[in-house]
């Protein structure tokens, strides 16, 4: 039996914010990172949520992959105050690590009324706000955790909160939002339901990506690609990822690239190797790279040159937005690269990500595709 699923709530475009003056709350546990209280962004939320909240405290202390430590804190900050109402605020480093924190404390109280989780994302691209996905960080490995009652109840998609985010960032998580879409259409999950949101998503981040990293002030384009990276969440978290995102949690986790980054990289070679050009058989998978090429107006008048086109859209893309296209690009040096190659390769293989994935790898596969992505001096 097939199924979908959608739970939250979402308004969006600029008045989005006003969701926070319905709501009617005793305690709430705003949830966010340094930068948004430093920036003053949390002045602008907090002057919104006084009207509807009797009592709030802002718990600030998320970074980028959040490790496992610093959702302990958050877990404690909740038991203490024992809110009503989670806002999570800020990146889906924050989203997830919101996400995590009221499972954890949820498992420790081991009863009581699971609080209500109001997402509101300062950057388009993971598509946290939507999704059952959590990663954190414990030591160099990113975990990541996958269960419906982390879905956020409520997410605010306020294009305002992102005109600021710099070109390099809105580059990265735009690139995710992608990969997250592309890998859902060809997961051995995807439905009729998951196509059409990844369709969409595809069409939105190549039209309005590009705009959105050259001119971040233009909110037309911010809104397109909060929008693209809220879409393409719903496709993932219902047809799952591959190994795109696996290989990119274990490629992050040794050598804290952020995790847009990695999937960006590793995206043109994820797509050769899954279409498997190579064989004699026209696989389903590279006849659905094909199909994105024909809905995105490339040259495919075969399946062949569907999936070429994808592959060479995507790499201009990097370029254009001076991304990355090998991970030497880095300043790895291959012998450091080389140290943790073996481990990288056991980690992926385990993730879960990599389960839905349309051809299935071998060890062997993973490392080849990591020594191509590597790039210079790779073999």
């Amino acid at each position: 039996m097939e199924r979908f699923y959608i739970k939250p709530e979402i308004y969006f475009t600029s008045s989005a914010l006003e969701y926070l003056t319905t709501i009617e709350s005793e305690r709430a546990l705003v949830i966010t990172d340094p930068f948004m209280v430093q920036s003053g962004f949390i002045d602008k939320l907090t002057q919104v949520l006084a009207s509807s909240v009797s009592e709030y405290e802002v718990f600030s202390n998320i970074k980028p992959d959040p490790p496992v430590e610093v959702v302990a804190e958050g877990v404690l900050k909740m038991l203490h105050l024992n809110p009503e109402i989670v806002i999570a605020f800020g990146g889906g480093s924050t989203i997830d690590a919101a996400k995590s924190i009221i499972a954890l404390a949820q498992q420790l109280r081991g009863e009581g009324i699971k609080p209500k989780l109001i997402a509101i994302p300062t950057t388009s691209g993971t598509g946290s706000e939507v999704t059952s996905f959590s990663v954190i960080t414990v030591g160099d490995k990113k975990v990541p955790m996958i269960d419906d009652n982390l879905i956020p109840d409520v997410a605010i998609l306020d294009p305002r909160f992102v005109t600021t985010a710099p070109p390099i960032i809105t580059a990265d998580t735009g690139i995710d939002a992608l990969t997250h879409a592309i890998e859902a259409y060809v997961s051995t999950g995807a439905s009729d339901y998951t196509d059409a949101l990844a369709e969409k998503a595809v069409r939105l981040i190549f039209d309005y990506l590009l705009t959105a990293y050259k001119d971040g002030s233009n909110i037309v384009a911010r809104e397109k690609m909060h929008n693209a990276s809220c879409i393409a969440g719903m496709a993932f978290t219902n047809a799952y990822l591959g190994i795109n995102h696996s290989m990119a949690h274990a490629l992050g986790g040794g050598f804290h690239i952020s995790h847009g980054r990695a999937n960006a990289i590793l995206l043109p070679y994820v797509i050769r190797y899954n279409a498997n050009l190579e064989s004699d058989i026209e696989t389903e998978t590279a006849k659905r790279y094909a199909e994105l090429a024909r809905i995105l107006h490339l040259p495919a008048s075969s399946v062949s040159e569907g999936v070429h086109s994808l592959i060479y859209a995507v790499e201009i893309l990097l370029k254009e937005t001076k991304t990355p296209l090998t991970i030497s690009e880095l300043n790895i040096s291959p012998e450091e690269y080389h140290q943790k190659l073996e481990s990288m390769c056991d980690n992926a293989l385990m993730d879960k990500c990599t389960g839905t994935n349309p051809r299935i790898p071998t060890k062997d596969d993973i490392r080849n595709i990591y020594l191509n992505a590597y790039g210079t001096h790779s073999k």
